[in-house]
Formats: C-alpha cells, sequence, structure tokens
C-alpha cells in the first residue's frame, strides 16, 4: 500500500510556505516478517533447524523430545514435546481464508468438558484467550492448558500439561518450540476443522505418513483428549 507523508505538527512542523511542494509518494515496501511464530511456511524465517513433519515444522530447541504417537497400523495420531515435567501436543486444523475458529473451537471445547464435569475457565495469555481445564485420567486429576493460534487458512491448537500447563513460565523451551513452529498447510482446498496430515512430505509433496492431528479431534462434537502418556516413539531430540 502506498502512504502519502503526512505534515508535521507542533514545533517540528514544516514552515507554511514550503506546503505548496508536491507531495512525495512512498514506495510499496515488502510485508514485514512476523515478530514470531507460529508461522505460516511463505514467511518462515530461513536457516533455522527444524524437524519436519509435514504440515508442521518444529525447531530444534536444546533438551525438548519430539514424540510421535501411532495407532496399530502405524498411522501416527499425535505429536507431543516433551521437556522435563511439561509436554506440549501440537495440532494444526484447516480454516476458512476469511477468519480465524479458535474462538468457536474453544467455546466447544469448553462445553464438552463442562459436560464431563470437569473445570474449566478462561485465561488471557500470549497468544490471546486460553482455556484452562483440569481433568481426571488415569492418572488422577490433571491441569491442561489450551492454546490456540489463527493462522491464513489454518488453527494451530497447542495442548500444555504438566508444570506449564499451571505455570505459564514453566513452558520454557516448549514455549520457543511454539513460537518458532512452522505450519505447511498446503494448497489443496479442505474442509474446515480438517486435521493436516503429519508425516514426511514425498516427492508429490503429500504426507508419507498420514494422520489426523490430534487424538480428541477439532470437529463439532467430537471431545479433546489429555496427552496421553502412553507408547510413544521419540523421532527428535534437541
Amino acid at each position: 500500500m502506498i502512504f502519502s507523508r503526512k505534515r508535521a505538527a507542533g514545533r517540528h512542523a514544516l514552515d507554511e510556505r514550503a506546503t505548496n511542494l508536491p507531495e512525495i509518494e512512498d514506495a510499496p515496501s515488502a510485508p514485514a516478517e512476523p515478530a514470531r511464530g507460529p508461522y505460516d511456511v511463505t514467511e518462515a524465517p530461513a536457516e533455522v533447524q527444524r524437524l519436519d513433519l509435514g504440515s508442521l515444522q518444529i525447531p530444534a530447541v536444546p533438551e525438548v523430545e519430539v514424540r510421535v504417537q501411532a495407532d496399530q497400523q502405524g498411522v501416527v495420531q499425535q505429536v507431543v514435546l516433551v521437556h522435563g515435567q511439561s509436554a506440549l501436543q501440537l495440532g494444526v486444523f484447516a480454516a476458512p481464508r476469511s477468519e480465524g475458529i479458535w474462538d468457536e473451537v474453544r467455546e466447544e471445547i469448553r462445553q464438552s468438558l463442562l459436560a464431563d464435569g470437569a473445570a474449566a475457565q478462561e485465561a488471557t495469555g500470549e497468544y490471546g484467550t486460553e482455556l484452562h481445564a483440569r481433568v481426571r485420567t488415569e492418572d488422577g486429576l490433571t491441569d491442561l492448558r489450551f492454546v490456540g493460534i489463527d493462522g491464513p487458512r489454518w488453527m494451530v491448537r497447542a495442548v500444555y500439561q504438566g508444570a506449564a500447563a499451571t505455570d505459564p513460565s514453566a513452558a520454557g523451551p516448549l514455549a520457543h518450540c511454539l513460537d518458532g513452529l512452522v505450519v505447511d498447510r498446503g494448497v489443496e482446498a479442505k474442509p474446515v476443522r480438517e486435521g493436516a496430515r503429519h508425516g514426511r512430505r514425498s516427492a508429490s509433496g503429500a504426507p508419507e505418513t498420514p494422520c489426523p492431528a490430534y487424538a480428541g479431534g477439532c470437529r463439532r462434537g467430537s471431545r479433546p483428549a489429555a496427552v496421553a502418556s502412553g507408547a510413544s516413539r521419540p523421532v527428535w531430540r534437541g
């Protein structure tokens, strides 16, 4: 967009006699790179080491382990980052071009949790409104912190568990991973809320190992799931 220079005001204003000069138009400038992620693949910083899982590219952060959880057919169901006593589950979903979906998704998660008798409340976080919940699992009561980030035709849903769920300052390296995350949604048309597929991309551009992005899903009526602590396969350690 081209903007005209505005005249200064106050004691720094130009002499009124100079205002008859033609206004100078600025040349169009390149779009500014986002200050932090998650980034769309078209605007991600270069020269950063990342683990490419197809729809998600995860930055290499020291002491963070990337785990994938697969079903019996080997299809990856979840991507979970682990650091110390905290975990971060990541999923990316298709969204409309015209608007974000996190507000709607967050309310549906809240209603689902309340229907299950879980405590859930909204709070303001670094990315806007989050959802904090306490759910009952096989290991007892578990705290979860749901974070949503709307991007161009995608939404990232991040779920913190462990110390980072109740104390954002404890997220540390996991938060750095989220800040540096890159989303490659692909160019094909997808139904809204459909989970993007993980797995290294083949020569055709499609992931070699397709999978839903989140165990609880993101479609209407699906129920949130705690970050699973069962069988997982480490694929990367920073």
